[in-house]
C-alpha cells in the first residue's frame, strides 16, 4: 500500500503541474533532509573530536596499561597497545564518513536551490530583508534578496 502511494508521489513530483501546497511540502521535505544531514555531520564532528582527545591521551600512557573500551554496549578490558590502533582506525573511518556526508549536504543544498528557483520560492524572512534593504543601503549597508512567502 505504501509502495503505491510513493509511486504516485514520484510520478507527480516530476511534473510541473504541482499545486502550491505540494510545492511547499516538497520544499520542506528537502529542507528537513538537509537539516538531518547537518545534524548527523555535527554528531560525527563531536565523535571525531572525542576520538582525537582519547588518542592524544592514550599516546602518553604506558602501552601495557589496562584500559576499558565500550564495544557493542559491553565494557571490555584491553591494553592501550590493543585499543590505540582501533581508535585511530575508527577516527579515520569517521573522517571518511564526514567527507561523504559533506558531499551529500552540498548536493542537497544544490537540489534545494534548484527547487527554489524552479518554483520561485521565497522565504518569509527574505521579504523583511527587502524592506530593510533600502534603508541599510542608504547608510552604506548591503541589501538582501527579496521574495514571496514560504513558512
Amino acid at each position: 500500500m505504501a509502495a503505491s502511494g510513493s509511486s504516485k508521489m514520484a510520478s507527480s513530483g516530476g511534473s510541473k503541474g504541482l499545486n502550491p501546497e505540494q510545492v511547499v511540502v516538497g520544499f520542506n521535505k528537502l529542507r528537513q533532509e538537509q537539516r538531518g544531514l547537518a545534524s548527523k555531520a555535527a554528531e560525527l564532528e563531536m565523535e571525531l573530536t572525542e576520538h582525537s582527545l582519547v588518542i592524544e591521551t592514550l599516546k602518553e600512557v604506558d602501552p601495557s596499561r589496562r584500559c576499558y573500551r565500550m564495544v557493542g554496549g559491553v565494557l571490555v578490558e584491553r591494553t592501550v597497545r590493543e585499543v590505540l590502533p582501533a581508535l585511530e582506525n575508527n577516527k579515520d573511518q569517521i573522517g571518511k564518513i564526514m567527507e561523504t556526508l559533506n558531499q551529500q549536504m552540498q548536493a542537497k543544498g544544490r537540489e534545494l536551490v534548484d527547487y527554489r528557483e524552479k518554483y520561485n520560492i521565497r522565504l518569509v524572512g527574505e521579504e523583511e530583508q527587502k524592506q530593510l534593504g533600502p534603508k541599510e543601503n542608504e547608510s552604506g549597508g548591503k541589501t538582501g534578496t527579496a521574495g514571496v512567502l514560504v513558512s
